[in-house]
């Protein structure tokens, strides 16, 4: 643990759709598919990454955030990091606390060093998790944590959360590891609205979760293209690809502004919006 922050409305996150106030980005200036981990990768490994369009789209996606208010915190980029453009993955806030990740997979391992370094430059405190935990299997709402639990996360770093925060409801999330992470299958919109992709769960699973929310199906074409995946920013905006017409339209049926951006090249290796943004602080 590092010195206690002098302002604890640094940091604050007690859903996923809360306006989104400061947020942590890196840009994806050394992204490549090196190592296959997921379908999508494996569907664009000849093809690779187009860094240069990669770059253009994700500029663009930083300039819509700070067009809507949002402060936009940029990590360092590294070579040694052909994934670093995932910062979801290295940390999650839940309430006022931060938590730095350790990472599963040997590529990706060291990714979490340069968020240590700015959570250490602004004096924020965070705690480091054990037995594997990344943020993308991480997803709040109020008194809520789901945690996904597949080879990135495991359910040992589930047990461990619920002594890390007493006051909320560890909810232990199986799914088909071979979609990585939870919010690649799953995502809430709002207290009422989530979006899911039913086939990664046991239907036991999809009873629970259809119990609390209003579940937006995301059929199999739009779950590859990432349609779970979107980034609510609160008063009901929701970053989404341009590409997923059916979620785009059953989100704005439910109310929603659906802002379109074009992302399809970072796509490709397995992540969209949400995955490519760690929220600091949501109010």
């Amino acid at each position: 643990m590092n010195s206690p922050i002098e302002n604890s409305d640094t940091t604050k996150c007690n859903t996923e759709y809360d306006t989104l106030r400061r947020v942590i980005l890196c840009q994806p200036r050394f992204m490549a598919i090196e190592e296959v981990i997921n379908d999508v990768q494996k569907e664009y490994e000849d093809e690779n990454i187009n860094v240069e369009l990669a770059m253009k789209q994700h500029k663009q996606f930083e300039e819509l955030l700070k067009e809507h208010g949002v402060e936009v915190i940029k990590l360092p980029s590294s070579k040694k990091f052909p994934e670093q453009v995932f910062t979801r993955d290295i940390g999650f806030t839940v309430g006022d606390d931060i938590f730095v990740s350790e990472m599963a997979s040997d590529i990706r391992k060291g990714e979490e060093e340069a968020l240590e370094e700015w959570l250490e430059d602004e004096d924020i405190s965070f705690q480091t998790t054990t037995d594997h935990v990344e943020g993308g299997d991480v997803i709040v709402d109020r008194g809520t944590l789901f945690v996904g639990i597949s080879s990135r996360t495991s359910i040992e770093a589930a047990e461990k959360l619920k002594d890390d925060l007493p006051d909320y409801t560890i909810i232990p999330v199986p799914f088909d590891e071979k979609y990585l992470h939870l919010d690649c299958v799953f995502n809430i919109l709002s207290p009422e609205v989530g979006l899911i992709f039913s086939k990664a769960f046991d239907p036991s699973i999809v009873d629970m979760l259809t119990a609390t929310y209003k579940l937006i199906e995301v059929s199999e074409e739009e779950q590859f293209t990432m349609g779970t995946n979107v980034l609510s920013i609160g008063d009901k905006k929701v970053f989404s690809l341009p590409q997923n017409k059916q979620v785009n339209a059953r989100i704005r049926a439910h109310g929603f502004e659906v802002i379109e951006v074009e992302f399809d090249e970072i796509i490709k290796s397995g992540g969209s919006f949400r995955c490519c943004s760690m929220p600091v602080n949501r109010e």
